[in-house]
């Protein structure tokens, strides 16, 4: 049984038809990927599992439980948490009371909360430097970083991450795509939504290739990276 099984899934927004009959699947411990152009339905695929939308049609099944219509804060409480594409962060309050924010996800994120404070000061040391300081006084990279650090804050068993190398400096987008890969290493299972499809093929396990709501190829990182249409289109080859 996959870790997530979203079958058949069909997305309107009022009269707009977004998503396709979109079928996917992750295993324990995969990295999979979503590319796609600007509008192609990568964030609203995410944004069915995680709750903030709801399917019209279709299931989304996670260790074995059906949570489509589920309400967000369930789902992060089963163990699914995202790194949204706009980040989110609110600029008042500082690098920790994100962290700890994203700790309160759950009792079991809670009672750990400083073993993973630890694990994700190593994984993002400019965190621990700025613990203190106001998270709106963040460059764009140090913003990015604290976004994926709160929601690993909720222990998920499942990351979710939106566009993480989006409007990044290039130096800034290795950083990320190596803590992913650290990750990733350490058997965290992960969906990421990405632009950077170089980068992000080089990364993961398997891959889909999002058109018009509808999910057009499925393969291996390697698979794609090869594939004449993925490379013209995609990679600028």
């Amino acid at each position: 049984m996959p870790m997530l099984n979203v079958n058949k899934i069909n997305a309107f927004y009022e009269k707009l038809h977004a998503l396709h009959d979109v079928s996917l699947k992750i295993d324990k411990g995969e990295c999979v990927v979503l590319i796609g152009s600007n509008g192609a339905g990568k964030t609203t695929i995410l944004n069915m599992i995680i709750g903030v939308l709801h399917p019209k049609s279709g299931t989304i099944t996670f260790e074995g439980k059906q949570i489509e219509g589920y309400p967000p804060y369930r789902i992060v409480e089963l163990g699914i948490a995202l790194a949204p594409e706009e980040r989110a962060i609110f600029p008042l309050m500082s690098v920790m009371d994100h962290l700890l924010l994203g700790a309160q996800s759950s009792r079991k994120a809670w009672d750990c909360r400083y073993d993973t404070l630890e694990r994700v000061f190593q994984l993002f040391p400019r965190l621990k430097e700025r613990k203190d300081q106001r998270a709106g006084t963040l460059s764009g990279g140090e913003s990015q970083m604290l976004n994926i650090a709160r929601a690993l804050m909720s222990k998920p068993a499942l990351l979710l991450l939106d566009e993480p190398s989006l409007g990044l400096a290039p130096k800034l987008v290795l950083n990320i795509f190596s803590t992913l890969r650290k990750l990733h290493e350490e058997g965290m299972t992960i969906l990421l939504s990405e632009q950077h499809v170089r980068h992000a093929l080089n990364l993961c396990d398997r891959a889909y290739v999002i058109e018009n709501g509808r999910i057009v190829i499925e393969g291996s990182g390697s698979e794609l990276l090869a594939d004449d249409g993925v490379k013209k289109k995609y990679l600028g080859a």
